[in-house]
């Protein structure tokens, strides 16, 4: 199942319970990473591309539904 990904407009509203704040969300990347390491083989990563990357699923944290999320607009920010 595709899990829509928030935009600048939407957030993610789980549609059980209506949470709007609290999730777990798994990811899966692929990245290039440079790593330095120190003279002790202390690693430290200095640069990282994202080549792919994509949410597996997204569960939420008040009623622990898995997937059972949807976007909705967000609030305006006007005062």
């Amino acid at each position: 199942m595709a899990v829509p990904t928030p935009t600048d407009e939407t957030r993610w509203r789980c549609t059980l319970c209506g949470n709007l704040t609290r999730f777990d969300v798994t990811r899966s990347s692929k990245v290039v990473e440079y790593v330095h390491l120190d003279l002790a083989g202390a690693p430290k990563v200095e640069e990282r591309e994202v080549l792919d990357e994509g949410i597996e699923s997204v569960r939420c944290r008040w009623c622990n539904a898995v997937d059972q999320i949807e976007l909705v607009d967000r609030p305006s920010a006007q005062v």
